[in-house]
């Protein structure tokens, strides 16, 4: 089934225009002007205000409800749906039985029936549906996945200053959830355990986060997420047999330790790496470690060529940035989206990776419940 007209631009629509749609917004209007074949159609959102405010600066159709913008007949092939969570299967159902593609803003629904719902549609539509873990696209992501071959440890924190966006959903599926996508998909392993614990602070929902699990590879990933923090973090440090590598989302810089004489280490040099990588030693070997990764992100001749064994605080080790792209992810993931829908081929991030996510994040909350019971705080 052809979802684009065999000449003539696409035309897109975006459900919802607060602070996710205004984004989607303004890159699909920027791929527009770019002469990438799409024509920004139509907005929908319920608030009149925020419907007056497209209108005045993309000069396009604006409806109150999907059901609206579906009955103007504008000939819609695709939609971004950027409503809040609990209106994403309603939004993306109604898209998809009217046979258009759909990229869903994370987390890609309220529960996994209502995911399952979505998945169905599609599949009984024959439409594409991608689901926006944005850090997927991430030129770090990007860089980090081919050098994935046995990941072993994940540790990952994301942190963020308090604001009311988002405020529907609790921490994990707000913030952590993009860091379980790319976990998920790193590690390409089944989960055996989940143990978790979390709080609310400033909301009604959980806003601070710790969670540790286990896969049937053996893997062991922690997550830290929190949205009451003082500072911005968001970075992902995962180790494999003689390589540990760094992921600085906001930076998207991604460093690499290599063994470069695996035979020739001790077991105390073996520990020292351990113990500087994840910065858990109080000694001089942590602090050693993060000026180096520090001169590495200043330095554009360090990010070109391996530190010399003798100057890592590790005999036996380099280490290095590895080249990476620069790029908008939103932008990204949206040409990665409009690709799918020409070549009919999937998205990077699929129903299915959106559904995992899920699937995951739920089981947390269902941990960080247990213990607020067994701890007595509820």
């Amino acid at each position: 089934m052809s979802h684009i007209a065999p000449s003539g631009a696409t035309a897109i629509a975006v459900i919802g225009a607060g602070a996710f749609g205004r984004n989607h917004l303004r890159v699909y209007r920027a791929l527009e002007q770019a002469g990438a074949g799409i024509r920004l159609a139509a907005c929908a959102d319920p608030s009149e205000s925020a419907r007056a405010a497209v209108a005045t600066e993309y000069g396009i159709p604006v409806f109150a409800s999907v059901d609206d913008l579906l009955a103007a007949g504008l000939g819609i092939a695709a939609a971004s749906v950027c409503t809040p969570t609990v209106h994403h299967a309603s939004a993306a159902i109604a898209l998809l039985e009217a046979g258009i593609d759909v990229l869903i803003e994370k987390p890609i629904a309220s529960s996994l029936a209502e995911a399952d719902s979505i998945l169905a549609a599609a599949r009984e539509h024959g439409c594409i549906v991608q689901v926006g873990h944005l850090e997927r696209f991430n030129p770090a992501v990007t860089a980090a996945t081919s050098l994935v071959h046995q990941p072993m440890f994940f540790e990952s924190h994301r942190l963020s200053i308090f604001t009311p966006r988002s405020l529907d959903v609790d921490v994990v599926l707000d913030l952590m959830i993009h860091d379980l996508d790319i976990v998920l998909t790193l590690a390409d392993s089944p989960v055996r355990e989940v143990r978790a614990v979390g709080l609310p602070v400033l909301s009604k929902k959980t806003d601070i986060a710790n969670v540790r699990v286990e896969f049937e590879s053996g893997a062991v990933a922690n997550f830290t997420a929190s949205r009451i923090s003082t500072e911005r973090v968001r970075k992902l440090r995962f180790f494999q047999p003689h390589q540990y590598l760094s992921l600085d989302f906001a930076r998207q810089d991604l460093l690499m330790i290599d063994v470069t004489a695996a035979a020739s280490l001790t077991a105390t040099q073996m520990q020292a790496l351990f113990a500087a990588s994840t910065g858990r030693d109080e000694s001089h070997t942590a602090e050693e470690v993060e000026a180096h990764l520090a001169s590495l992100r200043t330095t554009q001749q360090a990010a070109d060529s391996p530190i010399p064994t003798e100057e890592h605080p590790s005999a036996g080790l380099s280490l290095r940035k590895i080249p990476t792209e620069p790029g908008e992810p939103l932008r990204l993931e949206i040409e990665d989206f409009l690709n799918a829908i020409r070549t009919r081929q999937e998205p990077r991030v699929t129903g299915h990776n959106g559904r995992n996510a899920l699937a995951l994040a739920l089981e947390i909350n269902a941990a960080i419940a247990d213990h607020q019971q067994r701890a007595g705080l509820v």
